[in-house]
């Protein structure tokens, strides 16, 4: 019912010695990897391919550049964007030992209809959007598949405990945080136009004063 997805990605990317600028211009997006001991190093990597290995891995999957035979175990780390076209200007990878463990926030993918929501009870409310996970690099999962179709009545919640790890992952989130659950509908109060009675009785006297004015007039 819960599951989780783990794959390997490698990234091609070469050492830069040219202006940011430059490389923009050859559709490279300039790029630094630092950590585990590792000083900081300036690179570069196929805007085109950089794009697809982020839609694959995000944050939460090990990437492995590889720079011409020497390959580098990261996760990417942060990403600076243009303002106009979003479009990645700038990526920092982080690099990893992949004989340590790490924590990292894993998204929630969720599946299904709940039963609940299908028999017209509730709408689903959907909690949690990722739980943090410890395990080495290798076996971190790139997310969280949470079927929510067993929500079948209103008292029914989806729990983090009842997601199923693979051997070799924690769960670092609290095990009873909710994940998931259907809330009902609230029902609408039709609202009643309140009536001011100090502004009426100011009126009527108001028009009764015109009227004695006008009767004196006369």
């Amino acid at each position: 019912m819960y599951s989780v997805r783990t794959m390997t990605i490698t990234l091609q990317a070469q050492k830069r010695d040219t202006k940011a600028a430059a490389l923009r211009a050859q559709d490279q997006i300039p790029a630094v990897y630092y950590g585990a001991g590792k000083e900081s190093v300036a690179i570069a990597v196929p805007a085109k391919e950089f794009a697809k290995v982020w839609k694959e891995a995000g944050e939460t999957t090990a990437v492995t550049l590889d720079l011409g035979g020497e390959k580098v175990t990261t996760l990417i780390h942060d990403m600076q964007h243009d303002p106009i076209t979003n479009a990645p200007i700038h990526i920092d990878f982080l690099v990893i030992d992949m004989k340590k463990e790490i924590e990292v926030p894993v998204p929630i993918e969720f599946t299904g209809l709940a039963e609940a929501e299908k028999g017209g009870l509730g709408t689903l409310v959907k909690v949690l959007h990722e739980v943090e996970v410890r395990a080495l690099p290798a076996n971190l999962p790139h997310s969280l598949t949470v079927d929510v179709t067993s929500l079948a009545t209103l008292d029914m919640q989806i729990h983090v405990k009842d997601i199923v790890l693979p051997t070799g992952v924690v769960m670092v989130t609290d095990g009873e945080e909710v994940v998931a659950l259907v809330a009902a509908f609230k029902e609408e109060k039709e609202e009643v136009p309140t009536i001011d009675l100090d502004s009426i009785e100011v009126e009527q006297k108001g028009k009764k004063e015109e009227e004695g004015v006008e009767a004196s007039a006369e």
